[in-house]
């Protein structure tokens, strides 16, 4: 019976959403642009793409309330081998990989308050892989084994598995609970950053008299320096294109709003809650990472020195291992900043990581019933009616991936990928209109044909900028994504025999 009310499912949006990306990507965002202008405009880029592209996953989700979500709709509107290929790279990196860092990172700040907690203390080293050059990627470079840190990462995934076990409600609870919290956290970053933290010195520096500097580097004719690749020449270019680089970071960390959707079987009324969820959720969301984004430019200013001995020396772009958050509240408190900041942290990893176990096993359920993903992972469990097999080859790859040490490069390497299946998910709203005309939608995508369009181009812009500029960001990301059309047809060759 569903259990998700509209209360629980905006949590899960914006648990899912809201992981460690905020408090970490602003240092490299502000390198990147090296304007304050450009530094909050990706920002509002990123908040554009999302906010569009819940309004037109709304329609969908209204229309399919089914478990499974997006892989649901790509299968309904471009075809089987589209759906299982979105569902292949959900499972591979998507979802396992997010998992995994967002675990990991748990465990990194858990070293805040436990110092034997680290990645340098090693139970068990198994090896060290040298880096592999391949073309503009680089491979390996990692270490493989359990050190303090990725055991406690591993602890919380497998916790949070068997607590979704024994239901959706919970998990849900869980969810609702640590959402707030974090929720409240950020809130409380934007507010004391804009108030007792603000400061003469950043507010000079960033803005300055008639936010003169505030538009510095950030007009039509200004060039910036990227580098192409890794190891590869410097070239300049221009505004569009510096807003499409830093997408990376912007977009991975606003990433998972969809996940509601895998949920679809279990959420209250799914035909009014999620579309209303989706944009209650996204809505909060990007509107707190532009105000946390904005109070580090009150409280810190954007340039910086990488050898600079405090934080004001080293500002935003050169905050210390890129935890700008940190460095604002050390700066806005002076001493217990570091502690109040790795307690948020892992509150906010804590209730990401609940948040996407509990909705990418609907994934596979779903797969399993279309004959696409091992047969035990369509069964519910009789009492809880909760996907157990699902939940727990998710929890297992996750731990391989995390023991490992490969998860941080798989998840650079999907970025492009899963900008690719969010376009092709709206092209299927478009199709999804010719096909089925007279299908009951409860909602319709607003602003349609014109926003799922900008959408679609601008996402579209960014993945040509990111193949262009980006490549050890693109290429194994397609590459991850082409090996599963063969395992596809293996796979659907298999199903058939067994029918």
């Amino acid at each position: 019976m569903p259990t998700l009310g509209l209360f629980s499912s905006t949590a899960l949006v914006i648990g899912s959403m809201i992981g460690s990306g905020i408090f970490l990507v602003d240092a490299d965002i502000a390198r990147t642009t090296n304007s304050p202008a450009l530094y909050l405009g990706a920002w509002v880029v990123t908040g554009i793409l999302t906010i569009v592209a819940a309004l037109s996953y709304g329609e969908l989700a209204a229309m399919m309330p089914k478990a499974g979500g997006q892989y649901v709709y790509l299968r309904e509107s471009l075809g089987p081998l589209w759906g299982f290929l979105y569902g292949w790279t959900l499972f591979l990196v998507i979802q396992t990989g997010t998992i995994a860092a967002v675990c990991v990172a748990f465990g990194k700040f858990l070293g805040v308050f436990f110092p034997t907690v680290s990645t340098t203390h090693w139970l068990w080293h198994i090896a060290h892989v040298p880096p592999i050059p391949i073309g503009p990627m680089v491979l390996g470079n990692m270490d493989i084994g359990v050190n303090t840190a990725n055991l406690a990462g591993v602890v919380v995934m497998i916790l949070l598995a068997v607590v979704n076990v024994f239901g959706v409600r919970i998990g849900s609870i869980i969810q609702n609970v640590f959402t707030s919290a974090k929720a409240l956290s950020l809130t409380a970053l934007v507010v004391l950053g804009c108030t007792i933290g603000r400061n003469a010195m950043a507010w000079d520096a960033n803005f300055g008299p008639n936010l003169s500097r505030f538009w510095e580097n950030a007009g039509w004719h200004d060039l910036h320096p990227v580098q192409v690749g890794i190891g590869g020449p410097m070239v300049l270019v221009n505004l569009l294109v510096i807003l499409a680089v830093v997408q990376v970071g912007s977009l991975f960390s606003s990433d998972a709003w969809n996940n509601i959707t895998f949920t679809a079987g279990e959420v209250k009324n799914p035909r009014r809650n999620i579309p209303l969820s989706l944009v209650l959720g996204t809505g909060f969301v990007l509107t707190v990472y532009f105000l946390a984004s904005l109070a580090y430019l009150l409280v810190l200013p954007m340039h910086g020195d990488p050898q600079g001995a405090t934080v004001m020396a080293r500002g935003v772009q050169y905050a210390s291992e890129d935890r700008v958050a940190t460095a604002a509240l050390a700066q806005i408190f002076h001493s217990g900043g570091a502690q109040l900041m790795a307690a948020a942290i892992l509150i906010s990893t804590f209730g990401c990581a609940n948040g996407l176990t509990l909705a990418g096993a609907r994934v596979y359920y779903a797969m399993s019933r279309d004959g696409l993903f091992f047969k035990s992972v369509g069964k519910l469990h009789p009492r809880y009616h909760t996907p157990v097999a699902g939940l727990l080859v998710q929890a297992v790859w996750a731990a391989v991936l995390i023991m490992s040490g490969s998860y941080g490069q798989l998840l650079d390497y999907i970025i492009f990928a899963v900008l690719v299946f969010y376009i092709l998910t709206i092209i299927g709203l478009f199709v999804l209109r010719k096909k089925w005309p007279a299908a009951p939608r409860p909602y319709r995508a607003f602003g349609y044909p014109v926003l799922p369009a900008l959408y679609i181009v601008m996402a579209t812009w960014i993945c040509i900028v990111l193949l262009r500029y980006k490549p050890q960001y693109t290429w194994p990301g397609l590459v991850l994504v082409l090996i599963g059309i063969p395992v596809y047809f293996l796979w659907s060759r298999r199903s058939a025999s067994h029918t």
